[in-house]
């Protein structure tokens, strides 16, 4: 075993094309920031965990089927941009909407950690909470009340709200991803770097995916002023 950074992949690693991002390296880094997430909630009480659980579970859930679309048609599927596409072409769009909601959840974890980055006295539920308004906490508060996706979104917004509510202590989660099982644990300057650019690949695929969103008219990533 090795730091934590050191065993996910890293968005930074994730190979663009004049094709597209990668869609397999992506998957990867997405099942990192579950496993992520997951080590944030060990550290949370057992009624922070559970509130927290959804969160992990919603983007498990678009991961999946974001995978399941280029399993069964790999040959199309090689970039994401390609995958969307050909599920355009062929009138099928879960995989489509699934990547959508994937990219606003690690968008969302994306920009808390940046936060979290830029201002290291700061809580973490600070840097979550500034991190949800700015990806999607516009869009739970977006729909309209009074019909069914507007109660589907304010509830959203309410277990994301609850779950970064029960954030645990920065200094316990930036020693989790700093802790090597096997030896010494990596020093602040390596483990920054190593954040860093994580945060900065994955911005640049968030960036270029909410460009390709919508110029095509799949959806869109964020609702509001992108920061």
């Amino acid at each position: 075993m090795a730091p934590f950074l050191e065993t996910v992949k890293s968005f930074k690693d994730v190979p663009i094309t004049d094709d597209g991002v990668n869609t397999v390296a992506f998957l990867e880094g997405g099942d990192g920031v579950v496993r992520m997430l997951s080590e944030l909630t060990s550290l949370m009480s057992s009624v922070g965990s559970g509130a927290f659980s959804p969160v992990i579970n919603d983007i498990q859930g678009n991961i999946t089927k974001v995978r399941a679309r280029y399993d069964a048609v790999p040959s199309q599927s090689a970039t994401l941009e390609q995958l969307v596409t050909n599920e355009k072409n062929n009138k099928v769009g879960s995989a489509t909407e699934g990547l959508m909601w994937l990219l606003r959840s690690l968008a969302f974890t994306g920009k808390s950690l940046q936060h979290a980055q830029s201002n290291p006295s700061e809580d973490l539920k600070v840097a979550f909470t500034k991190g949800y308004d700015l990806t999607l906490g516009p869009i739970h508060r977006g729909s309209g009340f009074f019909s069914i996706q507007g109660a589907i979104m304010k509830a959203a917004g309410l277990m994301f709200s609850t779950a970064i509510g029960y954030c645990p202590p920065r200094k316990s989660f930036y020693e989790k991803l700093a802790a090597n099982p096997n030896g010494e644990p990596c020093s602040q300057e390596l483990l920054d770097k190593q954040l860093n650019d994580w945060i900065t690949g994955l911005d640049t695929i968030i960036t270029r995916m909410d460009t390709f969103y919508t110029k095509g008219k799949h959806g869109e990533i964020f609702k509001s002023a992108k920061s």
